[in-house]
Order: structure tokens, then C-alpha cells, then sequence
């Protein structure tokens, strides 16, 4: 795997050039300035980064109303207590309001491996589908972080962003543009599709090499986008592939593959296989966590040759 890169100091770098020229953008913390990387931030523009302390619930709350002053605040915080613990200010004060925050989830999933479940966040991506007016945006590299960033900066409205801790290689060039509801084809192939996302991304390409390798060519594509998502995609996968397998670093259930799977049986319906956590996930390494999950390109591989069999 080529060299591997910290998506954080992409969502950092970004912030920075954009507070230059905005002055309506600020930093609201919950005393995770280290671990969200926005020292550099605070020491640019002091008066623009917020810390309430370990208080989730008060952090959404002063953004929304800092967001009503005319500000764009960027929340920042681990995705674990960003969700669970302010999921009423989530629902109420940003969603039902339409208030233009960015909620930026810090080191989701598993990033938090080793402290266990109580640190990791597989369930957000399912709470934050079901909540209407919410974009969630699941980023595989720096690329697609930087550019989700100046994305949310613009766009009149609540979005949900994961910040990967995680090294990642980098996947997409640097003419990519995050447009909302829009996927990216990675790779192409008629024979079975996989639909990845974050920190997975990488492995479904692992996996599509692998089964080139026994004749079968999968189309990878790239959905940064959870809500909204590429339907006209998925259709088209569904269409010209056959079969469908979709990954993620969370809970398939009501995740990615949730989403997926609701366009597939409602539009086309072909064989599916949805990988991800199936519940608690334990305690352990991102990688271990990852891998035990059924997540290495080998597994994904073997999934999809699962799919395309039954195809036949």
C-alpha cells in the first residue's frame, strides 16, 4: 500500500484557508483541541475557536446559535459523544432548525479501537440517516475531506462529516470535487459492483485486484455521499453488474448498506451482500477490529464471489 495519510491535518489545512478569507467560520470544541489537530487554528484566530468542555449536549446548542448570529461554526469533537450524547441537539436545534453548522465526527468507527466500545462510533451513520435535512459525509482520503470541507462551508444547511484518525492512501486526484448525492467509479467492471466508503475504500480496490485475478471485474465506486445518496448509480449497478456487495466502517444496518439496499429492492433487485460491524465490536486495533469484521480484501473478495454465483 503506498504511503499513508492522517485526514485530519486535510480537515485542518482546509479549515485554515477557508477561515482566512470567511470571518463567519469558528471552531466550537468539546476540549478536543488535540485530538481534533486545531491547535494551529486557535493560535491563528483565538477569538474564533469556542471550548465548552465535555459538554456535547451545550457544544451543539452554542453552534446552533452561533449559526443564527450569521456564523458557520464547525463542531468538532470525537464521533462517539458528538452523536450519543447530543442526538436531541442534533435532531432539534440543527435538523428540524436547518441551521448551517458542520458537525465534523473526529476519529469515527473504530479510530478509537483500543478504549472499546464505549469510544467507538459504528452506530452514527444509522441514527443520522433517519434524521431529515441532514447531509452525511463519509470521506476516503484527504482529497475528498478538503474537498468536503469547502463544501460544507458553502451549503446552507446541517452536514455530518467524518474525520478519519486512521492512515489512508490517497485515492483521488486532485480534480475531485465533492458534489452531494453524487458517487465516483474508481474502477470499472460489468461483473459485480462494490460500494465502499472512509476508511474501506481502499480495501474494496485490494479486493477488486484480487478477483481480477480470477477473471471476475468488480466496479468500485466511491460513496462519500451516504445522504444523499448516488440512487441513479446503484440502479445502474444493479443493472449492468448484477450483483452488489457494500462495505463500510460502521454498522451496515441502516448504514451504507441500509441505503443501498433500499434503492436495490425498490428499483432493481439483484444478490447483496452488506459488510460491516454486526453489533459491539469488541476491543482491539483499528486493523484488528476492521479485519475481524470480515473487512480484509480477501473477505471482500469472497463476498462477492458469493454474489456473482448467485447470479447464476
Amino acid at each position: 500500500m503506498s504511503d499513508l495519510f492522517d485526514c485530519r491535518d486535510a480537515f485542518v489545512a482546509t479549515l485554515l484557508e477557508l477561515a482566512e478569507t470567511d470571518t463567519r467560520i469558528v471552531s466550537v470544541v468539546n476540549d478536543s483541541v488535540g485530538s481534533s489537530k486545531l491547535g494551529a487554528f486557535g493560535k491563528a484566530h483565538p477569538d474564533r475557536l469556542v471550548n465548552v468542555g465535555i459538554a456535547e449536549q451545550d457544544q451543539v446548542g452554542v453552534a446552533a446559535g452561533l449559526a443564527g448570529g450569521g456564523l458557520i461554526p464547525f463542531v468538532s469533537g470525537a464521533a462517539c459523544f458528538l452523536t450519543a450524547r447530543a442526538m436531541e441537539q442534533i435532531k432539534v436545534d440543527l435538523a428540524y432548525s436547518q441551521r448551517h453548522v458542520v458537525l465534523c465526527a473526529q476519529s469515527p468507527g473504530v479510530g478509537y479501537g483500543e478504549l472499546g466500545p464505549t469510544h467507538q462510533s459504528i452506530e452514527d451513520i444509522s441514527w443520522l440517516r433517519a434524521i431529515d435535512h441532514m447531509t452525511i459525509i463519509v470521506p476516503a482520503d484527504p482529497v475528498e475531506t478538503a474537498a468536503a470541507v469547502r463544501w460544507a462551508a458553502s451549503h446552507d444547511g446541517p452536514v455530518y462529516l467524518r474525520v478519519s484518525r486512521m492512515g489512508v492512501p490517497a485515492i483521488h486526484d486532485a480534480s475531485y470535487e465533492f458534489v452531494p448525492g453524487r458517487s465516483v467509479t474508481v474502477r470499472e467492471g460489468g461483473d459485480v459492483t462494490l460500494v465502499a466508503n472512509g476508511t474501506v475504500l481502499w480495501r474494496a480496490l485490494a479486493a477488486a485486484d484480487l478477483l481480477a485475478a480470477d477473471g471476475i471485474e468488480a466496479r468500485v465506486l466511491s460513496m462519500a455521499s451516504v445522504k444523499p445518496l448516488d440512487s441513479a448509480a446503484i440502479v445502474a449497478a444493479a443493472q449492468e453488474t448484477g450483483g452488489i456487495v457494500t462495505l463500510e466502517e460502521s454498522l451496515a444496518t441502516g448504514g451504507l448498506g441500509g441505503a443501498v439496499a433500499e434503492t436495490v429492492v425498490a428499483e432493481h433487485p439483484v444478490p447483496m451482500a452488506m459488510l460491516g460491524f454486526p453489533g459491539f465490536c469488541g476491543t482491539g486495533s483499528s486493523k484488528y477490529l476492521i479485519d475481524k469484521a470480515g473487512m480484509t480484501p480477501e473477505a471482500i473478495a469472497d463476498a462477492a464471489r458469493g454474489v456473482v454465483a448467485r447470479k447464476r
